[in-house]
């Protein structure tokens, strides 16, 4: 299959650009995939139940799980652990600054003690000479976006996409794992339903930060920006690290 854009996207690409230079920095370690996936199960668990054939949230994150190879009995007993009323709630929580040279930075927590999780993320900033900011300071500078990876064996894809249209899809590309699919976050549900409904296998899905402009800085600056990330993505605390630095800056 060839890859495959719609030309009205708004996103022109960035999308498959942002993909491409993730692609090799996920997970660092598989037990980091699992702990970001617990959470994600608890808090879809607390808000919609544990059956999910009722509850499309959790059957998300269940084939999020799937597809890193998360066990069986350790989704069954993540399920079970969040039907416990004793356990405390996690919550999402948006931390937005700056890192050395201007790069701005969006880190996405799961948390269940927010004055813990506040206190080690200024430090980091603090650490890396980068600054903490407020709500709203940088978060303007991404476009928050839903996803799904599907297995498109057998489909018409020139139909499939013209279908998707329709429900708010703006990028569609092919990677050697399959179909990804773009859209704006607010259309999560409809296409969820959409392909469930015909029978289109979701091999995974998730929401992104998909920054709006890169900024190219040297190898040494670059330098200075990772300190600060590996920082981050190391705390339990962190689900998802974004930012504005332009991928190719560390490669040089």
């Amino acid at each position: 299959m060839s890859f495959l854009f719609i030309n009205t996207s708004i996103l022109m690409g960035r999308a498959f650009e942002f993909r491409k230079a993730r692609k090799m920095k996920r997970w660092a370690a598989m037990s980091k995939a699992f702990t970001r996936i617990g959470k994600d199960i608890v808090m879809a668990v607390k808000e919609g139940g544990p059956d999910p054939d009722t509850n499309a949230k959790l059957r998300a994150v269940i084939q999020n799980a799937k597809a890193v190879n998360m066990p069986k009995d350790n989704i069954e007993r993540a399920i079970k652990r969040a039907s416990d009323k004793s356990l405390g709630d996690f919550k999402t929580v948006l931390f937005e600054g700056y890192a050395p040279h201007g790069i701005a930075i969006l880190i996405e927590t799961a948390t269940d003690n927010n004055t813990r999780t506040v206190a080690n993320v200024r430090s980091y900033f603090n650490k890396c000479d980068g600054s903490l900011g407020v709500s709203g300071s940088v978060a303007f500078m991404f476009d928050h976006v839903c996803n799904f990876r599907i297995d498109a064996d057998g489909k018409d894809m020139e139909e499939l996409e013209l279908e998707l249209i329709d429900f708010g899809v703006e990028e569609i590309f092919e990677d050697d794992d399959g179909v990804l699919i773009y859209a704006p976050f607010e259309s999560f549900g409809a296409i969820q339903s959409y392909l469930e409904d015909n029978d289109i296998e979701i091999l995974s899905s998730g929401f992104e930060y998909i920054p709006q402009v890169t900024k190219k800085i040297s190898a040494e600056e670059a330098e200075d920006v990772d300190k600060l990330l590996e920082k981050i993505e190391e705390d339990d605390d962190v689900q998802n690290v974004y930012h504005t630095m332009d991928e190719s800056s560390s490669e040089e």
